[in-house]
């Protein structure tokens, strides 16, 4: 009992004073098959963090995305000056969105969730950074996810 509490207490310690060489030291107790040395309760919150970080990831290109159609289509003293940086940031962002999708492919209903809120999150960028006013993009989507997923549509 002693010392699994020890190895707990270590095991916290290290997870929270060298976070590099607790991953480091989980990943050869896993290799290892030494079970019953992991820190279980810190290694289920990091792979639980995994999913969530993959999820805030895709939320913020999904959100990016949003904001560079939007000025691609409505800030038109703009356009002209931009069109190659925003057409080049629009395929960057699809570009990381399919490679989620198809490395992740449990995270396509995901995307259609977030799809609303990342609009209108988008549509404030878009006002923000154009400064017009948030009035100027509508309301409802300008096109569905597939849309704005493929590489030949634009606003």
């Amino acid at each position: 009992m002693v010392a699994e509490l020890w190895k707990t207490n270590t095991s916290l310690c290290l997870y929270e004073t060298d976070y590099n060489l607790w991953v480091l030291e989980t990943a050869a107790k896993l290799k290892s098959r030494d079970l019953d040395a992991l820190d279980w309760e810190n290694l289920i919150e990091e792979v639980e963090d995994l999913s969530r970080g993959i999820k805030h990831e895709l939320q913020n290109i999904l959100r990016n995305l949003f904001d560079y159609l939007l000025r691609l289509a409505y800030w038109d003293s703009e356009r002209k000056n931009n069109l190659g940086n925003w057409r080049g940031d629009i395929a960057e962002f699809r570009l990381q969105i399919k490679w989620e999708l198809k490395t992740s492919p449990s995270l396509k209903s995901y995307c259609q969730e977030i799809f609303a809120e990342c609009y209108q999150d988008g549509r404030e960028l878009a006002s923000i950074r154009s400064q017009l006013p948030l009035s100027t993009f509508p309301e409802e989507p300008i096109a569905t996810l597939e849309q704005i997923l493929n590489e030949d549509w634009l606003p």
